[in-house]
């Protein structure tokens, strides 16, 4: 298998896969899957759940969007067409800290706007479990590498749980999908899929619930 080399001239660490027909599902997975994807939904969600009309779900779910998902998202973004960033899943864990970080503050100044302005605690307590593990995810990733794909799936899984029942363990199952795909196109190993689910369910499960 090649290796891809990253800015400077360093090699990747981790192996390019081969090109076959399951790599391509595993890229599908990874793009539908991704954490800003999946946490605008999520939010989506919720807005509607905790929202008295149509109108105010879509208003504070655009809202939280906004500071949760999209901003983060067109930082990566930005910074990958100026280079500065290998691609928009930052595959490197050294570059990792900085759009963490900034997605920390995007997250928080969101938090403290659908506070201020009377958002459903439910929609709070979900936009502040993300902080809580961004901060997390982030306290790790300046030694060690986790899967935030994963990480974001198994606390969006726990979410649902919480709110509509045990019936929705079944998504358990597109967590695993999601973690074999991480590991399919060679951005993870297995053990930081596995580190990342698991820090993803605890946050979930611990500061959901609490502040809802």
């Amino acid at each position: 298998m090649a290796r891809t080399t990253l800015p400077g001239g360093r090699p990747d660490p981790i192996e390019q896969p081969r090109r076959t027909p399951w790599h391509a599902v595993a890229v599908l997975v990874n793009e539908a899957f991704a954490p800003a994807p999946t946490v605008a939904i999520l939010l989506l969600v919720v807005a509607w759940h905790s929202s008295a009309s149509v109108a105010g779900a879509l208003w504070w779910a655009l809202l939280a969007m906004l500071f949760s998902s999209v901003i983060p998202f067109l930082y990566i973004v930005s910074q990958v067409r100026r280079r500065r960033l290998t691609d928009h899943h930052v595959r490197e864990r050294r570059q990792r800290p900085v759009p963490l970080l900034v997605a920390i503050v995007s997250v928080l100044v969101g938090l403290a706007l659908l506070v201020v302005l009377g958002a459903p605690r439910e929609l709070a307590a979900l936009v502040a479990a993300g902080a809580v593990g961004l901060v997390v995810c982030t306290l790790v990733t300046l030694f060690w590498k986790l899967s935030i794909h994963v990480g974001v799936a198994a606390g969006t899984v726990v979410v649902l749980v919480t709110m509509f029942g045990p019936a929705l363990l079944v998504l358990a199952l597109l967590v695993a999908l999601v973690g074999w795909a991480r590991v399919a196109v060679s951005a993870h190993r297995p053990a930081e899929v596995l580190v990342g689910g698991l820090i993803g369910t605890a946050v979930a499960a611990t500061v959901f619930p609490l502040l809802r």
